[in-house]
């Protein structure tokens, strides 16, 4: 079990890693090792997500999400398979963690009265200041 919140823990038996040729620089190393990981978990019917997360991570995934709802994660950035696959599950942990937020519930808000008469007020002085400013030739002769 991978615990990602308090209340939310991962089968490892729904993650699947598959480890193929990282590109980029790394000479023969690169030509030779399998050291990329490419984490898949089916988040569109895995049991161990509440159904409120699920949709806010589909929603997050974006492009990493295929058409059959698999999320799929690579992690190409070190040069060992241990930590592109410390780095696939971290970076999954992640996501999922900002999923289970629920995001603030905006609530619709008036101004005050004082606070409209106050803007009216402040709108009025600023165009008395601007009609001071103008210029007009009839009262200059």
């Amino acid at each position: 079990m991978i615990q990602i919140t308090p209340n939310i823990a991962l089968d490892e038996r729904e993650i699947t890693l598959e480890f193929v040729r990282a590109s980029g620089p790394g000479g023969q190393n690169v030509n030779k090792v399998s050291t990329a990981v490419q984490l898949r978990f089916d988040a569109a019917h895995s049991p161990s997500l509440p159904d409120d997360v699920r949709t806010r991570l589909l929603k997050l995934a974006g492009s990493h999400l295929t058409d059959d709802g698999i999320l799929l994660i690579e992690a190409k950035r070190y040069r060992t398979q241990e930590q592109n696959r410390a780095d696939a599950y971290l970076r999954l942990g992640e996501l999922i963690q900002k999923a289970a937020k629920r995001p603030k519930v905006r609530r619709a808000t008036r101004p005050s009265v004082s606070a409209k008469a106050a803007r009216v007020f402040e709108k009025k002085r600023r165009g008395a200041i601007k009609k001071i400013r103008s210029f007009n030739p009839d009262e200059w002769e």
